[in-house]
């Protein structure tokens, strides 16, 4: 699985830094690893959210299905728009 990633700034004090420098030593992990271990145990229980769509949207998803045998494979777009 190939998923995209962000980098995640935080400023700390030096105090909740030495804490957790200490706590991911002892566990024998980085901090970094300690603290996507805290996130992760803080999130495990929460649901993905899943949003309805609105009927019109739906309508058009509906409708778009429908036309699929008319997709045309477009390898270069810019191509394709300066021949049509």
């Amino acid at each position: 699985m190939n998923t995209q990633q962000i980098q995640l700034k935080i400023s700390l004090s030096d105090q909740l830094n030495d804490l957790l420098q200490s706590k991911a030593a002892r566990l024998g992990i980085t901090v970094t690893q300690f603290v996507k271990h805290l996130i992760i145990k803080d999130v495990e229980t929460e649901e993905y959210p899943i949003f309805r769509m609105s009927e019109r949207t739906e309508k058009k998803a509906e409708e778009a299905m429908e036309q699929i045998d008319k997709a045309v494979d477009v390898k270069d777009v810019a191509e394709f728009f300066k021949n049509l």
